[in-house]
């Protein structure tokens, strides 16, 4: 783990009394206010082991920030301080957007867990590529995932992320597709094969038109087999680079939060198992023949393993870091080392799908 890391880790645990009694929306935008004046990373955590090729990209290491930490990439000229081997800005939407109404976000500090009910709050594109243009002039050490979406009220949601193609290809190094928040009245009816099909092709045709780069697909956990056959032949015969499994869920474990109630997507602790099973799921009905990255409810070093070995070429965190710290991705990236070697593999690569 990095000196840098273990220092705000040692910070965090000081002033995460005050944070937790902080609204957690307020709390969150403190966090950036505090991380934008950080000097820009030089440097990624990275060794032999750690270095990972996914999607035609070389990562330094395999633990990424997921989307919705940094939504209007304010702050993904620092995340490599703190461990990650890569950073998905976002979810961006061509045009900027209030998002629900609040309060939109709760901590459900007795189970681990979030609840948010966002819904794809940001300042827009057209913002976010001026300080995106301004990160890529200045250089990251770590691979850019950005994430784009549709507007709430567009009339034509396919559009949207033709447009969203368009304009964020040119700054990415991946692009996700998130068809999958629950937050945006019938964002997930685009998961449906006829529907899918159709965006898919409409963001390659985005793309035969400015600069060709890797596509993700983010999806739901909260799917049926048919859903996952159809979502895996379609990913497919559109040549989606990978998928990732899982966004947040609609469905509600035992929890004991007086929060557990609200309305929105869970993520964090409880979904930790959902996740798993989903993200097998995929590489059982994709015989391993469809990349994937795991998110959903990773919160230490051996969770992470796991989903290597189920089949995860990186992994994503973003809710366990509320509870553990912002130091959580070294020390994922740091475990996964010291478990490639335990369990007798030159690199953590070399076991993804190990299990299955």
């Amino acid at each position: 783990m990095s000196l840098f890391a273990s220092l705000t880790d040692a910070a965090y645990a000081l002033v995460r009394p005050v944070v937790h009694a902080t609204d957690g929306e307020a709390a969150h935008n403190l966090t950036l206010n505090a991380l934008q004046p950080l000097p820009r990373a030089r440097h990624a955590l990275t060794s032999p082991a750690l270095a990972t090729h996914f999607a035609g990209i070389e990562f330094p290491n395999p633990v990424g920030l997921a989307p919705g930490f940094d939504k209007d990439a304010r702050v993904a000229h620092a995340m490599p301080h703190f461990g990650f081997g890569f950073v998905e800005v976002g979810t961006l939407t061509p045009l900027p957007q209030e998002g629900n109404p609040r309060p939109r976000l709760f901590r459900l500090v007795e189970d681990g867990a979030v609840i948010n009910r966002m819904g794809f709050n940001n300042g827009g594109q057209a913002k976010a590529t001026e300080r995106i243009a301004c990160l890529r002039r200045f250089g990251l050490p770590v691979p850019l995932g950005i994430n784009i979406g549709a507007n709430k009220d567009s009339a034509d949601r396919v559009a949207d992320y033709a447009k969203g193609t368009a304009a964020m290809a040119p700054l990415a190094d991946y692009l996700t597709v998130n068809i999958s928040s629950p937050n945006t009245p019938g964002l997930r009816a685009l998961q449906d094969k006829g529907a899918l099909e159709a965006l898919l092709d409409a963001v390659a045709a985005a793309q035969q038109t400015g600069v060709a780069v890797p596509v993700l697909l983010k999806v739901a956990p909260d799917l049926e087999s048919a859903d996952i056959d159809d979502i895996v032949k379609v990913a497919l015969d559109k040549g989606i680079a990978a998928v990732i499994v899982a966004n947040t869920t609609i469905t509600r474990p035992p929890l004991a939060s007086p929060h557990a109630g609200e309305a929105g997507g869970l993520s964090g602790a409880p979904l930790a198992a959902l996740a798993l099973q989903r993200l097998k799921d995929f590489r059982a009905a994709s015989g391993g023949s469809l990349s994937l990255v795991a998110a959903g409810g990773i919160g230490s070093a051996e969770q992470a393993w796991e989903r290597i070995r189920a089949g995860a070429g990186l992994v994503q965190i973003y809710s366990a870091m509320v509870y553990s710290g912002p130091g959580l991705a070294s020390r994922i990236a740091k475990g996964l080392e010291a478990l490639a070697a335990r369990d007798g593999f030159a690199r953590v690569s070399d076991a993804v799908g190990i299990d299955h």
